[in-house]
């Protein structure tokens, strides 16, 4: 079914890989549709709870937009603006997910593929990666995902210089950005993803949508209407089978059944 990704979901843990390898995991237009596609189907796949996003191959987690592809010659100003809203749609897709993203970056993570890097809520690197924002360098800036990098970054300032200059930084600097939660040595990726996503996997469903939701809400949401808000979303989380359940097991001393709801 997919040509540009690979997926496959085991264990309650669902893998997206970007598959274009020979085009360094660029993004094309078919590549955004199934990216789209795959997240939505798994979105609503009750037998997932954790989703991890990886590109193919050891070199290159995404390059970012495939530009033969996605500004083709002839293509009109309204269908090469649709074609850019489709990429915004792809990280409002992300934000909404009711499932936590888990990005194991397997490799370099340039301009778009900086932007998936960032949008995911952990991020895991190997440290011989690089990122960057090299729009710049071909007369572009990084639009688009400058509104999911300027969210994460802990420095605006540093942000701002790396994409006016189209600078590379090291996987250790984009932990220090705020970009990347882990930095490990390529022979322990796997296993820190995988550990990462088994504990994930092992929460309640209903509690990790309901506190996924409420921080992606609440982040651009002033103070005090932050609080009103947590308050009401707290009340409703206490509603819930699974804190019947959660509490039962921690009580009865066993690991809970969740349910999900």
């Amino acid at each position: 079914m997919y040509q540009a990704i690979a997926v496959e979901a085991n264990d309650r843990i669902a893998r997206i890989t970007l598959a274009r390898e020979e085009r360094r995991n660029a993004i094309s237009p078919a590549m955004m549709n199934e990216l789209l596609e795959a997240f939505r189907k798994y979105n609503d796949d009750s037998s997932v709870v954790v989703l991890v996003l990886t590109g193919a191959g050891e070199k290159v987690f995404c390059s970012g937009a495939d530009i033969a592809e996605s500004i083709a010659a002839g293509a009109s100003f309204i269908e090469r603006y649709e074609e850019q809203r489709k990429f915004a749609e792809l990280f409002k897709t992300i934000k909404a997910l009711k499932k936590p993203l888990i990005g194991r970056i397997n490799g370099h993570a340039m301009g778009g593929g900086l932007g998936l890097a960032a949008a995911c809520d952990i991020v895991v690197a190997s440290d011989d990666c690089k990122f960057g924002t090299p729009e710049v360098n071909v007369g572009l800036f990084p639009y688009v995902i400058m509104a999911t990098l300027l969210r994460v970054a802990t420095s605006p300032k540093r942000l701002l210089e790396m994409m006016l200059a189209g600078e590379r930084i090291d996987a250790a600097e984009a932990q220090r950005l705020g970009i990347v939660n882990h930095v490990v040595p390529r022979p322990e990726l796997d296993a820190r993803v995988d550990s990462i996503a088994k504990n994930l996997a092992s929460k309640s469903p209903a509690t990790l949508r309901m506190g996924r939701r409420a921080f992606y809400t609440m982040r651009d949401m002033e103070y005090e209407k932050a609080l009103e808000y947590l308050t009401s979303a707290l009340a409703i989380n206490t509603m819930a089978e699974d804190v019947t359940e959660g509490i039962a097991s921690f009580m009865e001393k066993r690991d809970p059944l969740w349910k999900g709801k």
